[in-house]
């Protein structure tokens, strides 16, 4: 598919990567008009969401949705979608439609379309994300984040039983490490290094969310700051399990510490609730799952639900664009709850059967926290408002890699952290 000239003009500049085609933002075509609209869709590729998982369901939605002809837009790699939406924002050619980015700032500033009651209807929470009781981006799925383990890697060490508690995880690094086993497989290496994060997610639900649910309120109301003793006991706890001592490699991409983990570089791998999908039938079955261990082995798990589409307040025809989302998001519940670990949102959704089967100990756990556990936003990913500030996650990221690096320690993360924050709140 050839690339008009100011296409590539445009990202060369921008440094961008994989465009299909080139019709971002606007273009002709009205509201509600009768005839036929190309719109732009913004979408990130993953080892498991490839470009032909991609060109199928856009084609499946397309054909149900007449006058609409989609051009492909893909972000440099998933961890840097929201920064690609919003340098092509800045341009004035933001997508028409865009595939789970934070709508945060975007939606507050008058540029996504809102969704309506009846537009929601067939979701099982329409208010997740909500910006003062408007939504702007499609509930379309639960997320969880807990830890994956190699059963025979903890059969190798004497660990007859997943940790439940703080000091269980600490003993099973021990006994991992006295058996020549890394502990841990994170990752943290450019271009997708969120794996910091998502371990640091779940001991910030355990030691800051879960014990004060108002915190980010407070944090964002100038009430607190990053050296509140909850949140520095996570940092603390991070330290103390995922410095580089007990991790495999924390150079590795995402894929890279995915394709680790699965040929048994270290014994634990905290990710979301999408890792399910990337096992083989073999892997599966080597492979258990647990959440992270609190102090008193209570259960507590982080949970974001959100990661649909959002329009673009300026696409040529905004009706078609939510009605092509909406769509989109029907059609695509099966591959993404098989390709993509997703737990589906919509009412009544019942998953494909066949999943893998650690897909279903996932949901387990995730039902078993929504019903006798504790379930808490997931930091980075707590959606709506209050809300941390547009990019203050890229330098949570950096500050993690230094902390687990051992070129920064906890009061200096803290004070990184604080300085950010501050920064990018003016």
């Amino acid at each position: 598919m050839g690339k008009r000239t100011n296409c590539v003009a445009m990202a060369t500049a921008l440094g961008l990567v994989a465009l299909t085609g080139c019709a971002v933002g606007g273009g002709g075509g009205g509201n509600g008009s009768d005839g036929d609209v190309t719109l732009s869709l913004l979408t990130f590729e993953t080892p498991n969401l490839t470009a032909a998982y991609w060109d199928d369901i856009i084609a499946k939605t397309s054909a149900k949705v007449p006058g609409v002809k989609i051009k492909k837009l893909v972000a440099p790699s998933a961890e840097q979608r929201n920064e690609y939406a919003r340098q092509l924002d800045s341009t004035g050619a933001l997508p028409d439609i865009m595939v789970a980015i934070d709508p945060a700032g975007m939606a507050e500033a008058g540029k996504l379309a809102q969704f309506s009651k009846e537009e929601l209807a067939d979701w099982g929470t329409p208010t997740a994300n909500s910006f003062n009781g408007k939504i702007y981006q499609l509930p379309t799925n639960s997320q969880t984040w807990q830890i994956y383990y190699r059963k025979a890697a903890f059969e190798k060490a004497g660990i007859t039983t997943p940790p439940k508690k703080w000091d269980d995880l600490l003993a099973a690094v021990g006994k991992l490490k006295a058996a020549g086993i890394k502990p841990f497989v994170i990752g943290g290496g450019a271009p997708d290094g969120l794996g910091p994060r998502w371990t640091f997610a779940q001991l910030v639900a355990d030691e800051v969310y879960a014990k004060d649910p108002k915190w980010l309120d407070k944090l964002v109301a100038g009430k607190t700051d990053f050296s509140d003793p909850l949140f520095v006991n996570a940092a603390t706890k991070m330290k103390a399990v995922a410095g580089k001592e007990n991790v495999d490699n924390l150079s590795a991409t995402y894929a890279q510490a995915q394709e680790a983990f699965l040929a048994g570089k270290g014994a634990m791998y905290p990710m979301g609730s999408w890792f399910p999908a990337a096992p083989n039938k073999a892997q599966q079955k080597q492979i258990g799952v647990f959440p992270m261990p609190t102090q008193d082995g209570s259960l507590v798990l982080p949970v974001y639900t959100g990661g649909g589409l959002s329009v673009s307040a300026k696409a040529p025809d905004v009706t078609k664009a939510k009605k092509w989302a909406i769509e989109f998001s029907k059609l695509n519940a099966d591959g993404g709850a098989r390709y993509d670990g997703l737990f589906v949102a919509l009412k009544g959704y019942k998953p494909p059967a066949g999943l893998p089967p650690l897909y279903n100990t996932t949901l387990d756990l995730y039902n078993r926290a929504q019903s006798s556990g504790t379930v808490t936003p997931s930091f980075g990913n707590e959606g709506g408002v209050p809300a941390l500030p547009s990019g203050f996650m890229a330098k949570v990221d950096a500050a993690l890699n230094d902390l687990l690096n051992g070129r920064a320690d906890v009061g200096k993360f803290v004070a990184t952290l604080n300085a950010k924050f501050k920064e990018l709140s003016q």
